[in-house]
């Protein structure tokens, strides 16, 4: 029992420490990081390998960079249905369709820059769908 309580005890100091510190002002919490570096030898550093670890490994921060990452479409061959590649490059980019044409003409070609990976694949799928062969590059 007596656990029990110092642990309560324990979480609940905790919790009104927190509540403290979210509440600080700028001013408080630039004279908290001077004592912390002070006192106590602790300082913040942006380039922190240990900070650089955690964020890489957090699940919802790689989410957010892969969601962040620009996608640039490379055509690396047209397939069978080269008229089929050229409308659909004709659709997707508004060139003309000479200028489609020589983009089928001289692969491997980039055919779209800075496409977000839902658009990048739903792009690439449909280059596939008529045979075309069709790179991804981050």
């Amino acid at each position: 029992m007596i656990k029990e309580n110092k642990n309560t005890t324990n979480t609940a100091k905790i919790a009104n420490l927190a509540k403290e510190l979210v509440n600080l002002t700028v001013t408080e919490v630039n004279e908290l990081t001077i004592i912390l570096k002070k006192d106590y030898g602790l300082e913040y550093n942006h380039d922190n390998q240990n900070n650089q670890n955690i964020t890489e490994t957090d699940p919802i921060n790689q989410e957010q960079k892969k969601e962040n990452i620009k996608y640039n479409m490379i055509l690396k061959s047209s397939g069978n249905s080269k008229l089929a590649v050229v409308k659909l490059i004709k659709e997707i980019t508004g060139r003309g369709l000479k200028d489609s044409k020589e983009l089928v003409d001289s692969v491997p070609t980039t055919i779209k820059e800075s496409l977000n990976k839902e658009e990048a694949e739903l792009l690439k799928k449909k280059f596939e769908d008529i045979g075309a062969e069709i790179e991804l590059i981050n």
